[in-house]
């Protein structure tokens, strides 16, 4: 009875489907579990609620009331998960950020947030930005979206890649008015170990999963060129040992050798980007298991638009000739790696989120991809320890696991590229035991 599980929302806004009033059986699939290099076969997965029930035999009785979904020898495998997602700044242009009330940012935000769930990204890791009213609206039902691991505002230094002011707002004073973007809580500004510290305990405070720190230049601020190094050791630190108290750890946005390597030394366990490492530095992350949370930034139509001739663009170029050996350095040096987009202020290239996951066959197999995007970013998410928001596992197919999944026309381990195109290739999006999209006719 497939038809049945299209259902009326329960808004004409939220688009939220009704739950399942039984057990919902997917047979007739090949399941990719997320973490295996190949498919299973012969064996029907059972949802019952929000959660996987039970990966069994097809020969066994099916449920009392269960709704089954042949799935014609298609692939089921996990939601995708974006380890480095904005959803409040990923299709906005940037001078609607600035200038937009709170509430239209946060409108245009939650239709965002559809079409990311609708692109198979039942998951994000998102790591700057005011997230806590979307990410609360989406667990209450009341829109739809992929769950999110918040880290709340960057906490970036003066002058830092989080410090978008303007130069006439210097010099900043008790009497100044915060920046815009501190006021909107994309970033936070923090100078010496006690503000550091304060804010890192204000997100904390206001919900954040693991917390992020801009350790390095960046392409898109104007004050810092890639080689300057942001924040102490002993900042960092302070950062680390807020986070160390709540259970999770911290992250960074870091480029260059410098920046990595003091914040690895001030505690810092996942580093954001780091297209310009060099040897030494893989090796560290090595030795002590540093994660390398990597984007595929090349100069192609994926490259987020910089004005030709600027000292963005010029950063942009100096990025993205270091991603190859970057990746080769993570794969040399077996560093733990997980994968995400970064993508800002573009609505064009948010539609790429998957294509952005298919570019990934530059470095790895299909089957690495996959594992990757699933399994491994769920092991990044793990981290946050008791401040994961949500209890049960993400990116695997597994009894007790939360029934994410998607339903794809094809073999993704052997045809990364079926990812691409979600609105033909994804022909079941199911979040929460709930379908969101099913076209199987």
């Amino acid at each position: 009875m497939v038809g049945a599980l299209v259902l009326p929302p329960k808004s004409a806004l939220a688009r939220i489907p009704e739950a399942p009033k039984g057990p919902v059986v997917f047979t007739g699939v090949q399941v990719f579990d997320g973490k295996s290099g190949t498919l299973r076969r012969g064996v029907r997965v059972v949802v019952e609620g929000k959660l996987i029930k039970a990966i069994e035999p097809e020969t066994n009785p099916l449920p009392e009331g269960a709704v089954v979904i042949a799935g014609g020898g298609r692939t089921l495998m996990p939601g995708l998960i974006d380890a480095h997602w904005h959803a409040m700044m990923a299709s906005l242009p940037m001078v609607a950020l600035m200038t937009g009330t709170e509430g239209y940012i946060n409108l245009k935000a939650a239709e965002e947030a559809e079409r990311t769930l609708m692109r198979g990204f039942t998951t994000v890791r998102d790591l700057a930005g005011p997230v806590f009213s979307l990410k609360r609206a989406i667990d209450e039902g009341g829109f739809a979206g992929p769950r999110i691991w918040p880290s709340g505002a960057m906490i970036s230094q003066t002058s830092g890649h989080g410090d978008y002011r303007m130069p006439y707002e210097l010099p900043a004073g008790n009497l100044t008015p915060p920046p815009r973007s501190d006021v909107l809580g994309a970033t936070a500004l923090a100078d010496g170990v006690s503000e550091v510290l304060k804010r890192a305990r204000e997100q904390l405070m206001l919900g954040a999963s693991q917390l992020k720190l801009a350790a390095g230049g960046g392409v898109s601020s104007n004050y810092d060129p890639l080689d300057v190094a942001q924040f102490t050791e002993a900042e960092f630190r302070a950062a680390v040992d807020a986070a160390e108290n709540w259970g999770t750890y911290v992250t960074v946005h870091a480029y260059t050798p410098r920046a990595i390597q003091t914040a690895i030394r001030g505690g810092v366990r996942c580093i954001d980007h780091g297209q310009l490492m060099d040897e030494a530095t893989a090796r560290i992350m090595a030795e002590k298991g540093i994660w390398f949370s990597g984007q595929p930034f090349l100069d192609d139509e994926d490259a987020n638009p910089q004005p030709a001739g600027s000292p963005n663009r010029a950063k942009q170029l100096q990025m993205t000739q270091g991603t190859d050996n970057a990746y080769k350095l993570a794969k040399q040096y077996k560093l733990k790696t997980a994968w995400g987009t970064d993508t800002l202020v573009d609505a064009k290239l948010a539609t790429r989120q998957g294509a952005q996951l298919a570019k990934m066959k530059r470095w790895y197999t299909p089957t690495e991809v996959m594992v990757m995007a699933t399994s491994t970013n769920a092991e990044l998410l793990a981290m946050s320890g008791l401040r994961s928001p949500y209890p049960a596992k993400v990116g695997v197919v597994e009894a007790g696991a939360y029934a994410d999944l998607l339903l794809v026309e094809g073999n993704p381990l052997e045809n990364i590229d079926l990812v691409a195109d979600a609105e033909r290739n994804f022909k079941i999006i199911m979040k929460d035991g709930r379908i969101f999209k099913n076209t199987l006719g």
